[in-house]
């Protein structure tokens, strides 16, 4: 099932830098990135309330919170950044670029949560970093 998801994740991710592009015309980048993470927050907590999960808000740790707090503003970072490089690049150079996040995620989950790294994944992150080079160049 996580695959299906994935998939998913990858089609919407593609959709959403294809309506940002046009979307962004004539808009202040970070007045665009504000206006996307109203309509994300109203969707996250539409889920939340929908699945009955409201419940598990005081039950989440402090550890917890700091790092989702962590990921929020790294999140936020990411899509000033991207929406930024949208706004005064071409889609098909920034999201190859943006992609790189793959390569990254691969080697900090290496270094930090000690995942492992295989020969496979090794050479999977060294073709994604090389086609990305290639697109963006």
């Amino acid at each position: 099932m996580w695959l299906l998801f994935a998939i998913l994740s990858a089609v919407f991710a593609a959709l959403t830098s294809i309506l940002a592009k046009v979307g962004i015309d004539g808009v202040n980048s970070n007045l665009a990135t504000a206006i996307r993470t109203v309509v994300v927050l109203l969707m996250a907590w539409g889920m939340v309330f929908l699945t009955r999960a409201e419940g598990g808000i005081a039950e989440i740790s402090k550890k917890s919170w700091l790092f989702l707090v962590l990921s929020g503003l790294a999140t936020g970072a990411s899509w000033l950044c991207y929406y930024r490089a949208l706004q005064i690049g071409e889609v098909s150079k920034v999201v190859p670029i943006d992609k790189l996040s793959v390569v990254i995620t691969i080697v900090l989950a290496f270094l930090f949560l000690h995942e492992s790294m295989t020969v496979k994944s090794f050479c999977g992150a060294l073709l994604i970093a090389a086609g990305t080079l290639l697109m963006a160049l």
